[in-house]
Parts: C-alpha cells; structure tokens; sequence
C-alpha cells in the first residue's frame, strides 16, 4: 500500500519517477482501511532532500501511511522558503491533542552545542516528553538520536578528534530483535557527525538494547521500552550522494575536512560513489512500521 502525500508536494514528483506507490485524498478514502499515522519532526536544514529520503524508504510498505510533517515553532528555518513550510508543515501546538502511530525525528547542524543552548530545546523535550504518551513509536535519526540519549537517559555526547563521516560496516547484537529481522551480519551504513556516545555510557542502562554496533563509528541503532524509543547514531536513509554533497559543501566552507572513509571508489571524490546500503535501509523502516507501529498501536486512540 502506499503513502498519502499532498499533491503538490516536491518530493511527490520524483517518488513518483522512482515507482513508489503514492496516494492522493480522494484514492486512500475509497479503501476501508485503517492507515497508519506518522508525524515527521524535520529539523535538518534542506528539508525537501530529507522529506524525501525519508518518504521513499516509508512508501516501499504494504501498509497505507497518512504523513504529517512538524517543524519548530520556536526557531525559523532559513535555507526552505516559507511557503514550502507554511503549506506543508505545521507547530507542536497545533497537534500535541493527537495520538501518532509512530514518529520520526531527524538529525540537525547543531551537534556542536550542548543541547540546552539549541534554541528549539525546550520545544524538542516538549515534544519528546509528549510521544511517551501519545505516539506508538519513535524513531530518531543522528542528532536525533543523541537528543534522545539525553533527554531519556541523561547520557551525554562528546567531540570526536575528527569528523565521522563515510560508509562503515556494522555488526548485530541481537539477531532476535524484529528491528533486524532479515539483516545480514555485516552490513553498511553512512555516517555524518562530529560527536558520539560513550559505549561505556550506555552500558550503564541495562533498559537501553544495543542492537548494532560499528568498530569504527561505535554504537549504531539502539531501542528501550521495547521499541518505543529507537536510536539510530547513522544515516540509513542518505541516498548515495549525499556525502559527497556534504563534503563540498564543507570544502567550500574551508573547513579542514577529510574525505569520507571508504565511500568514493579509490578514495577520488572524482568517481561516482555506489549505494552500497539502500537494501537495509529499506528493511530497516519496514521493520519498524510493522513490528513496532502497525503490530503495536490500537485500531482505536480512544
């Protein structure tokens, strides 16, 4: 089944070009079904290439899934137009009343900060606060994930000597957890930060599953409350270019920034780099839809 989008929504138009089953208003109110509802808390600064990353790998389900996107009332973005938000996205206060089957909130450029001095702050542990009660399942993304930690945990981030940034293989913990059901041992998946969290830290929380861990960007996807929160310290959902885009961007700023390790053939960023992980990413948010949204939330809210 697919997803319902708004129909003049740019992502629309090239899931479309790819063959993702898409579903406008008027075709999903035929179907007595009862679809699932996600929320997206979009902070990443290009908002349109992450809403669709993210819908692509949301509409490769059998299920139908209603979409609502939810940006910061306490902070305005500055690099999407205002009438791109203003059509498509809306504030905490004007959904906190709903109940959400499951809820995505994405990473965001503000690693470097302690988390209180991030301006949305307050909003954000609002909004985290508020899915221990009214959302089946959340899924946070890089950034999101470390807000996360600390927020539920109390477990903080720290500075890496350098930028983690390329495609590193993983290694499963836990084989009988459905997060990972049909993963291979080893798998690839991106990476983009400039902090981490302490193994040791997480150790500490016997209620917190380390399910996939990286020899050399650490710890990858985690879950507590059998699912309820989910970590995610990567970027399964990047599509192929996108670390090469975020390195000449960071080129361009003059940063001193190294080459993201093991993703462009022969380490030149002249060759065209390979999506070496998009089956597992696949997996991963189907995984997540059906075990832990659709098989966990009630028909009815009420």
């Amino acid at each position: 089944m697919p997803i319902k989008l708004p129909k003049l929504l740019p992502a629309r138009e090239i899931l479309e070009k790819e063959n993702i089953f898409i579903m406008d208003e008027e075709r999903a109110s035929q179907q007595d079904i009862r679809p699932l509802n996600i929320v997206i808390l979009n902070l990443m600064p290009e908002k349109e290439k992450t809403e669709t990353h993210i819908l692509r790998l949301l509409g490769n389900t059998p299920l139908q899934v209603n979409i609502s996107f939810l940006k910061t009332a306490t902070y305005e973005a500055k690099t999407t137009s205002a009438h791109h938000l203003e059509q498509f996205y809306t504030t905490f206060s004007e959904i906190k009343h709903r109940k959400y089957d499951g809820m995505i909130i994405t990473g965001a450029p503000v690693e470097m900060m302690a988390f209180e001095e991030v301006e949305y702050w307050d909003e954000l542990v609002s909004i985290m606060n508020w899915t221990k009660t009214n959302v089946t399942s959340t899924l946070h993304i890089c950034w999101g994930a470390q807000a996360a930690l600390y927020y539920h945990f109390d477990i903080n981030k720290f500075e890496l000597p350098k930028k983690c940034s390329g495609i590193y293989s993983h290694i499963i913990n836990d084989h009988s957890e459905k997060l990972l059901r049909g993963f291979d041992d080893v798998f690839l998946a991106p990476h983009s930060r400039n902090t981490d969290v302490a193994m040791e830290e997480l150790e500490k929380h016997p209620e917190i599953k380390i399910l996939s861990v990286s020899p050399q960007a650490g710890p990858f996807i985690m879950c507590a409350d059998g699912g309820k929160q989910i970590m995610i310290t990567g970027h399964l959902e990047y599509e192929a270019q996108t670390l090469a885009e975020e390195y000449a961007r960071d080129c361009n700023k003059g940063l001193d920034i190294e080459i993201p390790e093991n993703y462009f053939p022969n380490d030149n960023p002249e060759n065209q780099p390979l999506n070496r992980w998009r089956s597992h990413a696949h997996l991963l948010f189907s995984n997540w839809l059906n075990y832990y949204v659709y098989q966990a939330t009630p028909y009815d809210w009420d």
